[in-house]
Protein backbone atom coordinates (compact mmCIF):
# COMPACT_ATOMS: atom_id res chain seq x y z
CA UNK A 1 0.00 0.00 0.00
CA UNK A 2 2.68 2.46 0.67
CA UNK A 3 4.45 1.87 -2.40
CA UNK A 4 0.88 2.05 -4.32
CA UNK A 5 0.09 5.41 -2.45
CA UNK A 6 3.61 7.03 -3.37
CA UNK A 7 3.80 6.51 -6.42
CA UNK A 8 0.05 7.82 -6.90
CA UNK A 9 1.24 10.98 -4.71
CA UNK A 10 3.97 11.38 -7.14
CA UNK A 11 2.09 11.27 -10.38
CA UNK A 12 -0.58 13.58 -9.16
CA UNK A 13 2.31 15.92 -7.96
CA UNK A 14 3.24 15.73 -11.29
CA UNK A 15 -0.05 16.64 -13.25
CA UNK A 16 -0.54 19.80 -10.61
CA UNK A 17 2.36 20.95 -12.52
CA UNK A 18 1.06 20.80 -16.02
CA UNK A 19 -2.36 22.32 -15.02
CA UNK A 20 -1.51 25.28 -16.65
CA UNK A 21 -3.49 27.90 -18.98
CA UNK A 22 -3.85 26.58 -22.82
CA UNK A 23 -3.42 22.48 -22.13
CA UNK A 24 -6.30 20.23 -22.64
CA UNK A 25 -7.56 17.99 -19.79
CA UNK A 26 -6.68 14.95 -22.43
CA UNK A 27 -3.13 16.11 -22.78
CA UNK A 28 -2.93 15.75 -18.86
CA UNK A 29 -4.84 12.01 -18.94
CA UNK A 30 -2.43 10.87 -21.69
CA UNK A 31 0.44 12.33 -19.50
CA UNK A 32 -0.92 10.46 -16.27
CA UNK A 33 -1.04 7.52 -18.09
CA UNK A 34 2.64 7.09 -19.65
CA UNK A 35 3.89 7.98 -16.15
CA UNK A 36 1.96 5.78 -14.17
CA UNK A 37 2.90 2.74 -16.83
CA UNK A 38 6.24 4.03 -17.05
CA UNK A 39 7.20 3.64 -13.48
CA UNK A 40 5.38 0.05 -13.69
CA UNK A 41 1.64 1.16 -12.44
CA UNK A 42 -1.50 0.64 -13.77
CA UNK A 43 -4.08 3.37 -13.92
CA UNK A 44 -6.26 2.19 -11.98
CA UNK A 45 -9.54 4.48 -13.37
CA UNK A 46 -9.14 3.07 -16.86
CA UNK A 47 -11.84 0.72 -17.46
CA UNK A 48 -12.99 0.61 -14.44
CA UNK A 49 -16.50 -0.01 -14.31
CA UNK A 50 -16.51 1.26 -18.05
CA UNK A 51 -14.15 4.65 -17.56
CA UNK A 52 -12.49 5.33 -20.26
CA UNK A 53 -9.22 7.78 -18.94
CA UNK A 54 -6.70 7.43 -17.10
CA UNK A 55 -7.93 10.19 -14.17
CA UNK A 56 -11.43 11.93 -13.50
CA UNK A 57 -10.32 15.47 -14.68
CA UNK A 58 -13.19 18.07 -13.18
CA UNK A 59 -13.66 21.82 -13.61
CA UNK A 60 -15.19 24.23 -12.52
CA UNK A 61 -18.52 23.53 -11.60
CA UNK A 62 -17.73 19.75 -12.45
CA UNK A 63 -17.40 17.87 -8.93
CA UNK A 64 -16.06 14.67 -9.90
CA UNK A 65 -15.90 11.77 -12.53
CA UNK A 66 -15.62 14.34 -15.34
CA UNK A 67 -14.02 12.97 -18.51
CA UNK A 68 -10.73 14.59 -19.90
CA UNK A 69 -11.27 15.78 -23.46
CA UNK A 70 -10.12 18.69 -25.64
CA UNK A 71 -10.93 21.34 -23.33
CA UNK A 72 -7.88 23.92 -22.77
CA UNK A 73 -7.61 25.50 -19.04
CA UNK A 74 -7.62 28.56 -19.15
CA UNK A 75 -7.21 31.73 -16.24
CA UNK A 76 -9.83 31.55 -13.77
CA UNK A 77 -10.64 27.58 -13.94
CA UNK A 78 -10.30 25.51 -11.16
CA UNK A 79 -9.55 22.03 -11.96
CA UNK A 80 -10.13 18.77 -10.24
CA UNK A 81 -7.54 16.02 -10.64
CA UNK A 82 -8.47 12.48 -9.31
CA UNK A 83 -6.02 9.99 -9.94
CA UNK A 84 -5.84 6.08 -9.15
CA UNK A 85 -2.92 3.66 -9.51
CA UNK A 86 -2.53 -0.04 -8.93
CA UNK A 87 1.33 -1.12 -8.38
CA UNK A 88 2.11 -4.75 -7.26
CA UNK A 89 -1.50 -5.62 -6.38
CA UNK A 90 -3.01 -2.51 -4.39
CA UNK A 91 -4.40 0.65 -4.87
CA UNK A 92 -3.47 4.47 -4.33
CA UNK A 93 -6.07 7.05 -4.92
CA UNK A 94 -5.61 10.72 -4.22
CA UNK A 95 -6.37 13.96 -5.26
CA UNK A 96 -6.70 17.46 -5.86
CA UNK A 97 -7.92 20.73 -7.22
CA UNK A 98 -5.44 23.12 -8.51
CA UNK A 99 -6.09 27.19 -9.34
CA UNK A 100 -5.50 28.02 -12.99
CA UNK A 101 -3.88 30.84 -13.78
CA UNK A 102 -5.56 33.94 -12.27
CA UNK A 103 -8.54 32.91 -10.25
CA UNK A 104 -11.20 34.59 -7.85
CA UNK A 105 -9.88 35.31 -3.75
CA UNK A 106 -13.41 33.21 -3.93
CA UNK A 107 -12.56 30.28 -5.75
CA UNK A 108 -9.20 30.42 -3.97
CA UNK A 109 -10.62 30.07 -0.92
CA UNK A 110 -12.95 27.57 -1.60
CA UNK A 111 -10.07 25.16 -2.54
CA UNK A 112 -8.53 26.74 0.67
CA UNK A 113 -10.96 25.44 2.73
CA UNK A 114 -11.36 22.09 1.25
CA UNK A 115 -8.06 21.45 2.00
CA UNK A 116 -8.45 22.19 5.85
CA UNK A 117 -11.45 19.91 5.91
CA UNK A 118 -9.41 16.74 4.21
CA UNK A 119 -6.65 18.11 7.20
CA UNK A 120 -9.43 17.55 9.86
CA UNK A 121 -10.35 14.32 8.54
CA UNK A 122 -7.38 13.24 8.52
CA UNK A 123 -6.80 13.78 12.02
CA UNK A 124 -9.84 11.78 13.26
CA UNK A 125 -8.30 8.97 11.16
CA UNK A 126 -7.09 6.92 14.59
CA UNK A 127 -8.02 3.80 16.41
CA UNK A 128 -10.90 4.18 18.89
CA UNK A 129 -12.30 7.03 16.76
CA UNK A 130 -16.20 6.31 14.98
CA UNK A 131 -16.43 6.92 10.77
CA UNK A 132 -18.77 9.74 11.79
CA UNK A 133 -16.15 11.39 13.76
CA UNK A 134 -14.14 11.85 10.22
CA UNK A 135 -17.61 12.94 8.21
CA UNK A 136 -18.41 15.58 11.03
CA UNK A 137 -15.01 17.25 10.89
CA UNK A 138 -15.48 17.85 7.38
CA UNK A 139 -19.33 18.72 7.19
CA UNK A 140 -18.34 21.50 10.66
CA UNK A 141 -15.47 23.26 8.85
CA UNK A 142 -16.88 23.43 5.99
CA UNK A 143 -20.20 24.74 7.13
CA UNK A 144 -18.80 27.44 9.29
CA UNK A 145 -17.35 28.69 6.18
CA UNK A 146 -20.38 29.28 4.70
CA UNK A 147 -20.02 26.51 2.05
CA UNK A 148 -22.03 22.77 1.49
CA UNK A 149 -20.80 19.32 1.98
CA UNK A 150 -21.67 17.26 -1.17
CA UNK A 151 -23.94 13.74 0.14
CA UNK A 152 -24.30 11.85 -3.24
CA UNK A 153 -20.51 11.00 -2.99
CA UNK A 154 -18.39 9.31 -0.34
CA UNK A 155 -14.85 8.42 0.29
CA UNK A 156 -14.32 4.40 1.10
CA UNK A 157 -12.26 2.07 2.31
CA UNK A 158 -9.20 1.18 -0.23
CA UNK A 159 -6.74 -2.31 -0.55
CA UNK A 160 -6.80 -4.58 -3.35
CA UNK A 161 -9.80 -3.08 -4.81
CA UNK A 162 -10.08 0.67 -4.92
CA UNK A 163 -13.42 0.53 -3.64
CA UNK A 164 -13.98 -1.37 -0.22
CA UNK A 165 -15.80 -1.11 2.35
CA UNK A 166 -16.78 1.21 4.43
CA UNK A 167 -18.16 4.24 3.20
CA UNK A 168 -17.07 7.24 4.41
CA UNK A 169 -19.78 9.78 4.21
CA UNK A 170 -18.28 13.67 4.45
CA UNK A 171 -20.88 14.69 6.93
CA UNK A 172 -22.13 13.31 9.96
CA UNK A 173 -22.01 13.63 13.72
CA UNK A 174 -19.81 12.93 16.03
CA UNK A 175 -19.30 9.78 18.07
CA UNK A 176 -21.32 7.91 15.80
CA UNK A 177 -20.94 4.49 13.07
CA UNK A 178 -18.26 1.95 13.33
CA UNK A 179 -14.94 2.07 15.22
CA UNK A 180 -11.77 2.84 13.50
CA UNK A 181 -9.90 0.09 14.06
CA UNK A 182 -5.55 -0.39 13.49
CA UNK A 183 -4.78 -1.69 9.69
CA UNK A 184 -7.54 -0.14 8.25
CA UNK A 185 -6.79 2.16 4.96
CA UNK A 186 -9.35 4.81 3.99
CA UNK A 187 -9.71 7.14 0.90
CA UNK A 188 -11.29 10.12 2.69
CA UNK A 189 -12.14 12.47 0.02
CA UNK A 190 -14.11 16.21 0.56
CA UNK A 191 -16.08 17.43 -1.71
CA UNK A 192 -17.21 20.58 -0.94
CA UNK A 193 -19.53 23.38 -2.95
CA UNK A 194 -19.57 26.82 -3.17
CA UNK A 195 -23.03 27.12 -3.19
CA UNK A 196 -26.10 24.01 -2.75
CA UNK A 197 -24.88 20.65 -2.14
CA UNK A 198 -27.19 19.37 -4.86
CA UNK A 199 -25.63 17.74 -7.65
CA UNK A 200 -27.05 15.75 -11.11
CA UNK A 201 -25.19 13.71 -13.64
CA UNK A 202 -24.24 14.59 -17.21
CA UNK A 203 -25.33 12.87 -20.13
CA UNK A 204 -22.27 11.10 -20.48
CA UNK A 205 -23.57 9.20 -17.60
CA UNK A 206 -20.23 9.64 -15.51
CA UNK A 207 -19.90 13.77 -14.77
CA UNK A 208 -21.45 14.96 -11.72
CA UNK A 209 -21.47 18.89 -11.81
CA UNK A 210 -23.26 21.14 -9.45
CA UNK A 211 -27.22 21.85 -9.31
CA UNK A 212 -26.96 25.50 -9.45
CA UNK A 213 -24.05 25.63 -11.81
CA UNK A 214 -21.32 26.64 -8.94
CA UNK A 215 -17.72 25.91 -8.68
CA UNK A 216 -16.85 22.57 -6.74
CA UNK A 217 -13.66 21.17 -4.82
CA UNK A 218 -12.64 17.84 -4.85
CA UNK A 219 -9.46 16.76 -2.35
CA UNK A 220 -8.13 13.41 -1.54
CA UNK A 221 -5.71 11.26 0.39
CA UNK A 222 -4.88 7.14 0.72
CA UNK A 223 -4.56 7.04 4.34
CA UNK A 224 -3.57 4.17 6.99
CA UNK A 225 -4.92 3.95 9.91
CA UNK A 226 -1.93 2.23 12.41
CA UNK A 227 -1.61 2.50 16.27
CA UNK A 228 0.46 5.78 15.95
CA UNK A 229 -1.97 7.90 14.49
CA UNK A 230 -2.86 8.21 10.46
CA UNK A 231 -0.08 7.67 8.10
CA UNK A 232 -0.74 9.01 4.58
CA UNK A 233 0.26 6.81 2.04
CA UNK A 234 -0.22 9.41 -0.89
CA UNK A 235 1.06 12.94 0.64
CA UNK A 236 4.87 13.39 -0.62
CA UNK A 237 7.23 16.20 -0.19
CA UNK A 238 6.35 19.22 -2.20
CA UNK A 239 7.90 20.65 -5.14
CA UNK A 240 9.12 24.54 -5.36
CA UNK A 241 5.65 26.24 -4.92
CA UNK A 242 4.64 28.07 -8.33
CA UNK A 243 2.90 31.32 -8.42
CA UNK A 244 -0.75 31.33 -8.33
CA UNK A 245 -2.42 34.89 -8.71
CA UNK A 246 -5.67 36.07 -7.56
CA UNK A 247 -8.33 38.58 -9.18
CA UNK A 248 -10.99 40.63 -7.20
Amino acid sequence: MRAAGRLTGLVLQELRQLAQPGISTLEIDRAAEKMIRDAGGLPTFKGYHGFPYSICASVNEQVVHGFPSDYKLKDGDIFSIDCGVTLEGFVGDTATTVPVGEVSEEWLELIHVTEQCLERAIEQCRPGRHLGDIGAAVQQHAEAAGYSVVRDYVGHGIGRRMHEDPQIPNYGKPGQGPKIKAGYVFAVEPMINLGTHHTKVLADGWTVVTLDGKPSAHVEHTIAITEAGPEVLTRVAAPAPREVTSVA
